[in-house]
C-alpha cells in the first residue's frame, strides 16, 4: 500500500493510528505576520508545517517552507498529498494605493492562488479534506455602525469586489475538500500586523483618531484567530463564510482612546480628514479607505455553532501587545 505523506500507510475510511500526531499542514502565504502566527501555533501542537512562499526560508523546527510562484501548480503540489489542511492566506498586500496596477495585482494574486490549491488538490491521491481560506470583513463594505453577521449585504467598492472574487474562486466548484473562508477582521499580535505603526505613530504623541473617528474596527486577539483556523479544521461541519473577528467591535475614537491608555500617552487630537488623505497617499503611500472606513461586525456563525472567545477586551489586549513591543 502506499505510504502517505506522513510516511504510514494509508488506512481504510474510518481508521486511524491510536498514537498518531496531529495531522500536518500546509499554509500558502504563510510568510507574512498571519502565517507565521499560525506556523508556529500550530508547531507548538506537534504538527509539521509546511509553507508555501515565492521566497525560500530555512527551515526551523517543524517548519518548512517550499517555493511556490501562488498562480500555477508545479511540484509544490506534492506537499498537499495526505495533509490535515490547507490554509490560504495569499494575496499581495491591500496596503498600497489602488492603482490601476495594484487593482490587478490584488485581485489575480488571490484568485490564481485560490484555483492553483484546488487543482492541485483535485490532483491528489490522498486530497486534503479541507482548504481554509482568508477572506476579509471589507466584503461589507464601509457599513458606519449596522452591525453586520455573515448574512448583511455586501458592499460595492473596490474592497467589497476583491472579496467576493476571493471567495467565489474558492466556492465556484463544489467537488473537492471542504471548505471554509474566514473573514478576518484586525488582527492584533506582538509581531506585525496593523499595530505596530499605530502604536509607533501613538508613542510620538500622535494617537488621535483619524477624521471624525466614528468608523468601526472589529478586532480580534492573535491567539483566537489561531485558534479560529484550528476549530474550521476541526469540525467537518464546518463550511462556508465566517466572520474572524471579536464580538466587541469599536470606534476608531475607541480604539485610539485605549492604545494611548496602554502605552501611557495623553489625549491626542484628531487628524482631520484632510490631513489623513494626505498622509495617507503621501507618506504611507496607501488608499485613505483603509484608515477612513469600516464596519461594525460580529462573528455570529462562529458564535452560535459553538465556537468560545478567549479576549474580548480590548484594553487588556492592547497592554499586553504593547508591552511585549517595548520590551522584547
Amino acid at each position: 500500500m502506499k505510504p502517505s505523506r506522513t510516511g504510514r500507510p494509508r488506512l481504510p475510511t474510518g481508521a486511524f493510528y491510536v498514537d498518531e500526531s496531529p495531522p500536518p499542514v500546509v499554509i500558502a502565504g504563510g510568510a507574512g505576520f498571519l502565517g507565521q502566527a499560525l506556523a508556529r501555533y500550530f508547531a507548538e501542537q506537534g504538527r509539521e508545517v509546511t509553507i508555501l512562499s515565492r521566497r525560500p526560508a530555512s527551515d526551523w523546527g517543524r517548519i518548512r517552507t517550499v517555493v511556490w510562484d501562488g498562480r500555477t501548480v508545479g511540484d509544490w503540489a506534492g506537499e498537499l498529498e495526505g495533509v490535515g489542511a490547507v490554509i490560504n492566506l495569499t494575496g499581495r498586500s491591500v496596503a498600497c494605493l489602488y492603482t490601476p496596477e495594484n487593482r490587478r495585482e490584488i485581485i489575480e494574486s488571490r484568485v490564481n492562488s485560490a484555483k492553483a490549491i484546488l487543482l492541485a488538490c483535485q490532483r491528489c491521491d490522498e486530497p486534503p479534506p479541507v482548504v481554509v481560506q482568508a477572506s476579509s470583513l471589507a466584503i461589507y463594505g464601509d457599513a458606519g455602525d449596522v452591525i453586520c453577521d455573515e448574512d448583511s449585504p455586501h458592499g460595492t467598492d473596490f474592497s467589497a469586489k476583491v472579496c467576493e472574487a476571493w471567495e467565489k474562486a474558492l466556492f465556484d466548484d463544489y467537488l473537492g475538500p471542504r471548505r471554509v473562508a474566514l473573514r478576518i477582521g484586525l488582527v492584533l499580535g506582538r509581531d506585525g500586523g496593523a499595530l505596530k505603526p499605530l502604536a509607533d505613530l501613538t508613542r510620538w504623541f500622535l494617537g488621535g483618531s483619524a477624521g471624525n473617528g466614528r468608523q468601526y474596527l472589529s478586532w480580534l486577539h492573535i491567539e483566537d484567530f489561531c485558534r479560529m483556523v484550528r476549530w474550521a479544521i476541526e469540525h467537518p461541519e464546518a463550511r462556508g463564510a465566517y466572520n474572524a473577528t471579536g464580538s466587541s467591535p469599536v470606534t476608531n475614537k475607541e480604539f485610539m482612546r485605549d492604545l494611548r491608555e496602554a502605552l501611557h500617552r495623553p489625549w491626542s487630537p484628531p487628524t482631520p480628514v484632510w490631513a489623513v488623505k494626505f498622509g495617507a497617499r503621501h507618506i504611507m503611500k496607501v488608499d485613505p479607505s483603509l484608515i477612513l472606513t469600516g464596519r461594525r461586525c460580529l462573528p455570529r456563525r462562529l458564535l452560535t455553532e459553538g465556537f468560545k472567545l478567549k479576549h474580548n477586551t480590548l484594553l487588556l489586549t492592547l497592554r499586553e501587545m504593547t508591552w511585549v513591543q517595548k520590551n522584547v
